[in-house]
């Protein structure tokens, strides 16, 4: 949609209070306007067991609520990831939907494959890789590509706590797959207030894949909201996911001087192993950019500097976290000026695996590209070879789609 001042961005915030699920997510979204009949042609298309997805209208807490049931037969069948993606690859679904539901599964049998101490590819999915997990991935997938989803928020996820019982057997909460899922996105967890499992592998999955951020309901022009039911009623929580859509303008995303702010404290007593771990905090929490700069202070002190880039209304979670994870005192606060240029995501496969590459646009043209680390990282991993060979072979693939200069 063309608009005065820049392009409207699609967007959407998602409010995990009670964890996700993918008839939570998909339930929100149908609610939120997604069109259920576009969503059923999709998961058909897949070509598995009959499936029957119905939305029906139900309450949590006496907030009103859409929940999406999948009804299925009963199946036996342990699906790998190999057999999963046969059935994505076979199935004629639009380019973005096949490649997120591609990522997601993706991003499971990773997840999977670490928890149990095996490769990818030996991953009998069982509980995700049954017909209705299929059918919430296809689906959801289908669901953000009809409402135009460019950009995703997430909120901090609850995650539950005590014990589920699963296919290898009872698992403690939150599940290991599921704490392997959002350490890889570095997404903000935490317990949540029900004795229960809040989010599933198939829900963290979707999440970590559509959110590129984390955080509170970013600046939009509210367009649409819709709100997906849990199967279970809760006495400690409303058992809902709720989304929030809206536009904003690319030309926003160029905040006008003032609107930045850099932190900065020097550091001189702190053991330099923590130094990553708090990094990834300042990013998860909304922060542009941090970095550290070795300093020499007085009396010959090694040292670092720690600088933090991040919007206004995000300073004080920053210092937050400054504060608490490392040993300073205080640090300086500046406003800056800051121009950036729009930011486009395009995907190429590295012998049959995703990789995202994130392409720098100047006056309507592609200036820089570059593939994704964790990306590059997690086929080299997956394929067994050196990630240098696989980010060769991602950039000429870049090169070879045109998402290079």
């Amino acid at each position: 949609m063309a608009a005065t001042g820049g392009v409207r961005l699609a967007i959407a915030w998602f409010q995990c209070q009670a964890g996700a699920s993918g008839d939570m997510l998909l339930g929100a979204l149908i609610d939120a306007g997604a069109p259920l009949e576009a969503v059923r042609q999709a998961v058909d298309a897949v070509g598995v067991e009959p499936i029957l997805i119905t939305a029906e209208r139900t309450d949590r807490h006496g907030i009103a609520a859409t929940r999406a049931r999948v009804k299925t037969v009963h199946s036996h069948v342990h699906r790998t990831w190999h057999d999963v993606r046969v059935l994505l690859d076979r199935a004629d679904l639009p380019e973005p939907v096949h490649e997120r539901a591609h990522d997601v599964f993706d991003r499971l049998a990773r997840a999977e494959a670490r928890a149990h101490r095996c490769l990818p590819e030996e991953v009998h999915f069982h509980e995700v890789g049954a017909l209705d997990a299929i059918a919430d991935v296809v689906g959801t997938c289908t669901a953000l590509h009809a409402l135009g989803i460019e950009e995703a928020v997430g909120s901090p996820v609850a995650l539950g706590n005590g014990s589920v019982r699963a296919a290898h057997g009872v698992l403690p909460v939150p599940a290991p797959a599921v704490l392997e899922l959002m350490r890889m996105a570095a997404a903000p967890v935490y317990a949540g207030p029900a004795p229960y499992e809040m989010c599933t592998p198939t829900g963290a999955a979707l999440l970590t894949s559509v959110c590129r951020s984390w955080g509170p309901l970013p600046a939009l022009r509210i367009t649409a909201d819709g709100t997906g039911a849990g199967s279970r009623r809760v006495e400690e929580v409303p058992n809902i996911l709720r989304v929030v859509l809206g536009e904003r303008y690319a030309a926003e995303r160029e905040r006008p001087a003032g609107e930045d702010v850099l932190i900065e404290t020097n550091v001189d007593d702190l053991d330099p192993r923590l130094w990553p771990a708090v990094l990834s905090k300042l990013l998860a929490i909304g922060a542009g950019d941090a970095w550290l700069v070795p300093i020499l202070m007085k009396k010959g002190r090694p040292a670092h500097t720690l600088c933090v880039l991040v919007p206004a209304d995000r300073v004080d979670a920053a210092l937050h976290t400054v504060f608490v994870e490392t040993s300073t005192i205080g640090a300086r606060i500046v406003p800056v000026a800051k121009r950036a240029l729009d930011r486009e995501f395009g995907t190429v496969r590295v012998e049959g695996l995703p990789v995202r590459v994130k392409t720098a646009m100047f006056e309507g043209r592609v200036v820089n590209a570059q593939p994704e680390y964790e990306d590059v990282a997690a086929a080299a991993a997956t394929l067994g070879r050196p990630v240098k060979v696989v980010m060769g072979a991602a950039t000429a693939a870049a090169y070879a789609a045109g998402l290079l200069p």
